[in-house]
């Protein structure tokens, strides 16, 4: 029985079109590109000069035209901040985007995330029409690498507010919300699962009885691998980082959110579809809440009808349907919250137009250039969150050996016959070996595992757009 069969050669297929393809075709190149996204140019010393009825004066001296640092002194000047600046617009280009801030981090996350989608689903075709039997599946190390990354990426965009001396305000946000989320999931943790279905007391279950067995079959005694109050501290300590990760993207995605209901006050049926966008995490969260989800379209029979709505597999399906159409509607969306963001350059200049004093031209024209500068950061911080909550759920439905019609219901391995197997896998086998590991994280405990990520992604996304937009409500002057 092969280990790897055809999921080594859909991996191989893909690498050579990584190599072919990538040079050529770049989704995330395409998407700040391709979709119509307009940038704002800050205008030019002359043209801000003619505005300000600034004459040019002859240096006095040749010794004098430079200043101390090297810097032109003539490029300086002061001008009125309620000048009247009209500024020009322009697409967004390959050219523009290229040496952006965090353009080469964001074109892989993108790129790669691309690859590992298509590597799924050619994977869960197959497997529909020829069901792995000893085989690994090769696609969950992709999307195990998707998410990897884009942790990464987002630890790193965190790291940046403790680095600058004057990011103190980043820096005790990003501590506060750390230990908030913290404490939040350690009383999420304690919730007893008739009332919130994480599975993870099934998941701990499980996974101590087979590798207590594993353990006592390699001649260790040993009642249990780890002790339930340690593996929970460690998954709330999990939450916290991944909450303080994600509360600026939160933060940013709540401020465009804003930005572009004010744009479509007029269309009501675009500020719907914005809303209910929005919030779809919080829709996503209650799936998980068994009395108000899962009791009522599984166990409720309501009047008219002899058995209830959904069975308990369809409902599954259904649950990992709902947030990979969330999930997509967000990406569909992102040109718009783009643009949203990238229109901040537009505010901040008629915003400054009501204030009285005077600012220098070299203020002004970083003011106008920062918001395409952070272009690429924006974008990391909108797609992060979802790529992280859509392949947390691809590895949920695929591990914990769910289905996407929810028509049939895998059956889980019984106990005895797991303990019967991990006895086999005494051999040096290698397939042997891979089926005993396969034995010990059965799919109760990728369920509770991954089925925990996925649902608190999708909290922690909507907790944090939804501070983000009680501020701007009650802040925001723009």
């Amino acid at each position: 029985m092969a280990v790897l069969g055809a999921q080594l050669v859909i991996t191989l297929v893909m690498i050579s079109v990584i190599q072919k393809l990538g040079p050529h075709f770049s989704l995330g190149r395409w998407l700040l590109c391709s979709t119509g996204l307009i940038r704002y140019l800050y205008p030019t010393n002359g043209e801000l000069k003619q505005l300000a009825n600034i004459k040019k004066e002859k240096p006095k001296a040749r010794k004098n035209r430079f200043s101390s640092n090297g810097i032109n002194s003539t490029d300086t000047f002061h001008i009125p901040r309620n000048l009247d600046v009209q500024l020009e617009t322009a697409k967004v280009t390959s050219l523009d985007i290229r040496h952006l801030r965090y353009f080469l981090e964001y074109q892989w996350l993108v790129d790669f995330a691309l690859y590992a989608l298509v590597v799924y689903v050619v994977t869960e075709v197959y497997q529909f029409w020829f069901p792995l039997k000893g085989e690994i599946n090769l696609s969950m190390l992709w999307c195990g690498i998707v998410i990897l990354f884009t942790f990464k990426l987002l630890l790193s965009l965190t790291v940046q507010y403790f680095k600058g001396e004057e990011s103190v305000g980043e820096r005790s946000t990003c501590i506060v919300m750390g230990f908030t989320y913290l404490l939040i999931s350690m009383i999420i943790l304690i919730i007893d699962e008739k009332t919130l279905e994480l599975g993870l007391e099934q998941a701990y279950s499980s996974f101590n009885e087979t590798a207590s067995v594993f353990l006592e079959i390699q001649g260790l005694s040993s009642t249990g691998p780890a002790s339930k109050i340690v593996l929970k501290f460690f998954l709330a300590l999990w939450c916290g980082i991944l909450g303080a990760v994600l509360t600026f993207p939160g933060l940013r995605i709540a401020r465009m959110h804003w930005d572009l209901l004010k744009y479509f006050r007029e269309n009501r049926a675009i500020q719907i579809l914005l809303n209910l966008s929005f919030a779809m995490p919080f829709l996503l969260v209650i799936l998980w809440i068994k009395p108000v989800a899962r009791d009522y379209l599984t166990v409720r029979i309501f009047s008219g009808r002899d058995k209830p709505l959904l069975t308990n597999e369809a409902f599954d399906a259904f649950r990992v349907l709902a947030i990979t159409i969330a999930m997509s509607l967000k990406l569909i969306l992102m040109p718009w919250y783009l643009q949203a963001y990238l229109d901040m350059a537009y505010h901040r200049t008629e915003e400054q137009k009501k204030e009285a004093g005077r600012t220098t031209n070299i203020d002004f024209q970083k003011k106008i250039s920062a918001v395409f500068y952070y272009l690429c950061v924006v974008t990391v911080q909108y797609i992060s969150p979802i790529i992280l909550v859509l392949f947390f759920t691809f590895m949920y439905k695929t591990l914990g050996e769910f289905s996407w019609s929810g028509f049939h219901n895998n059956e889980q391995c019984p106990a005895d016959e797991s303990k019967k197997f991990l006895s086999v896998s005494k051999s040096n086998d290698f397939h042997l070996a891979i089926e005993g590991l396969k034995s010990v994280f059965t799919a109760d405990v990728f369920r509770g595992l991954f089925g925990f990520s996925t649902w608190w992604c999708c909290f922690v996304y909507f907790a944090t757009t939804s501070i983000g937009l009680i501020y701007q409500s009650y802040f925001s002057t723009i």
